[in-house]
């Protein structure tokens, strides 16, 4: 939604046994790294056995309260455990979330790499005594194109996510000779946790054909889209030949037809659907979009996790869109949880229309209040009753 020395590479490949008590020994043991790669995805039969095993998944894409971006969330100056734990506490216990979609950054890694791991472990920690496994998000492309490290800029007043960045920054994103600090930060991350049971999956790249959004549209330079087309299918396969335990995905969320053989889909989201362990898609609209939304995904036979959704005055709702995740058995994971610097309760116009005069009527994202209250008490106990709803995660194909 972040260059590297060769011992601080072995250091994130071969961590010490600090993880051992969470991890799992791996499927494809015996086997180098060299030949663990694209070409092992897994099967729709290995990635359904996966989802029987999984609660109903639902919750939120998460960032503290008081951090604008994936950097301010994971700098060391800038990172809250004590605040983590107290919001990753609500959504456990008032509305019975067992997931978190949490996003990181390559310049996190180029920063402090063995930092980085670190508080990814404490933030598993936390997030484990929750009872919340998280996906994390890897690259991203909405949003702030120049990321910078260091101190990041204050919310500018009444505009939806004014200060978050993507990963890469464009300039970065379309010189090849980034490849080899892109490739050592998903091997590197994605190796740490391989085998590490508090983590639920990796999303590859959010939103890869995004144009950035807000006013940023106009900033996208001419090879970004080409570059992207060519950089995903090599990380999909840089996060698999680490062999992981958990499924990789990156979700579709822009098109008419995401159907198997649409002519409708572009390079980007054929990498996506093709290499995508589990199917994850974005969908903000109402109810009758969602269900086709559903429809055209239904028949890759795989999971599916919408990993974004909520956008109250857009049609799509808890009270609405809720019932028919869990009916349909899909994943839930709604934006956003904790009203704070990202600002997401104002919505998508607040670029053009900012909110400082007066609040939106209604809350674009997000749940839950700054003093942990929900914004509607309905929905927290919807999201707890239909959590609690009794029946494991069933085979894709069963539909």
């Amino acid at each position: 939604m972040p260059r590297f020395s060769t011992a601080v590479l072995l250091f994130c490949l071969l961590l010490p046994n600090a993880y051992a008590a969470h991890a799992q020994a791996p499927e494809a043991a015996g086997r180098s790294a060299a030949v663990v790669g694209a070409a092992d995805r897994w099967t729709p039969e290995r990635a359904n056995a996966w989802y029987q095993q999984q609660p109903w998944l639902v919750g939120s894409n998460y960032i503290p309260a008081n951090a604008i971006n994936q950097l301010e969330m994971f700098q060391a100056e800038s990172f809250d455990p004590a605040r983590i734990d107290r919001e990753l506490g609500w959504a456990h216990e008032q509305f019975g979330m067992n997931t978190m979609r949490v996003y990181l950054h390559d310049l996190l890694w180029k920063q402090d790499a063995k930092g980085l791991i670190k508080r990814l472990d404490q933030f598993l920690a936390i997030a484990d005594k929750h009872g919340i496994r998280p996906i994390f998000v890897l690259f991203d492309s909405c949003w702030d194109p120049d990321p910078v490290l260091g101190a990041q800029h204050r919310p500018i007043p009444g505009v939806h996510n004014s200060g978050w960045v993507q990963s890469p920054g464009r300039h970065e994103l379309v010189d090849p000779a980034n490849d080899a600090h892109f490739r050592s930060y998903v091997e590197g991350v994605v190796g740490a946790f391989a085998k590490d049971k508090r983590v639920l999956a990796w999303d590859i790249w959010n939103e890869p054909d995004n144009p950035g959004g807000g006013n940023y549209m106009d900033k996208q330079l001419p090879a970004e889209q080409d570059r992207i087309a060519e950089l995903l299918p090599k990380a999909f396969g840089w996060a698999r030949s680490r062999a992981p335990i958990q499924p990789l995905t990156s979700g579709v969320w822009i098109g008419d037809d995401w159907s198997p053989g649409s002519n409708k889909l572009n390079a980007i989201q054929k990498a996506q659907l093709e290499h995508s362990d589990i199917i994850s898609f974005h969908n903000y609209e109402q109810p009758e979009s969602f269900e086709a939304r559903i429809t055209q995904l239904r028949p890759y036979g795989r999971p599916l996790i919408c990993t974004e959704w909520m956008a109250r005055g857009s049609g799509s709702a808890v009270d609405t869109i809720l019932p028919i995740g869990r009916r349909e058995n899909i994943g839930m994971v709604n934006w956003g949880l904790v009203d704070g610097a990202i600002q997401t309760r104002f919505p998508w116009d607040s670029w053009e229309r900012p909110y400082t005069m007066k609040e939106p009527v209604v809350w674009f994202h997000d749940l839950i209040k700054s003093d942990g209250s929900p914004y509607r008490v309905r929905e927290a106990e919807l999201f707890r009753r239909l959590s609690q709803q009794t029946g494991a995660a069933t085979d894709a194909t069963a539909r």
